[in-house]
């Protein structure tokens, strides 16, 4: 019951969204707030003639690659900081820079000192995102359980070896929460 109820509540949120934008459409003018026929009618179109399907392709690729590069850095970022007391504060200050500026100024200046270009929009997205990245990590690192560690040391584990069968393993939750 409680499931077909949000269901309900659900179409009934979408066909007032459509409505809203209906009456907005009608009071602005199709030229400022085209209709939603108009825009399933184009998208439509964009589909048929395969430019939606290329140039959304393009878009998930920078997606995509622009993840890939911030949860690279910034893991390695934020396991160093959490676990290197010097790394910590030498980065701590631009971290909390970085934190603080606005996506767009971000954009902006990336397009400034690159162009219009791929490096420019992939960068973008990857500098904007890589702080939080290092501060999830950073904190999941904080939050390991010593006893493990030392366990590991007992047992001669190398670097590597702690690092993938003691540290990784308690970091999931926050890498899957940085991702």
């Amino acid at each position: 019951m409680v499931k077909r109820q949000s269901s309900i509540i659900t179409v009934l949120s979408v066909a007032a969204f459509i409505g809203l934008w209906l009456i907005g459409s009608h009071f602005l003018g199709s030229q400022l707030l085209p209709t939603p026929l108009t825009v399933f009618q184009r998208l439509l179109a964009e589909a048929r003639n395969e430019s939606l399907f290329y140039h959304t392709g393009i878009t998930l690729w920078r997606v995509l690659f622009s993840f890939i590069i911030a949860m690279a850095i910034g893991v390695s970022v934020g396991l160093a900081m959490g676990r290197v007391t010097i790394v910590n504060q030498l980065f701590d200050p631009w971290l909390v820079f970085f934190l603080n500026i606005p996506a767009l100024v971000i954009m902006i200046l990336a397009y400034i000192w690159a162009g219009l270009t791929e490096v420019a929009a992939i960068s973008a997205v990857a500098i904007n995102k890589i702080p939080n990245v290092v501060v999830t990590i950073r904190e999941g690192v904080k939050a390991l359980d010593p006893q493990l560690q030392n366990m590991a040391q007992v047992f001669k584990f190398g670097r590597w070896k702690i690092l993938r069968h003691v540290v990784l393993p308690q970091l999931e939750p926050y890498i899957v929460a940085a991702a």
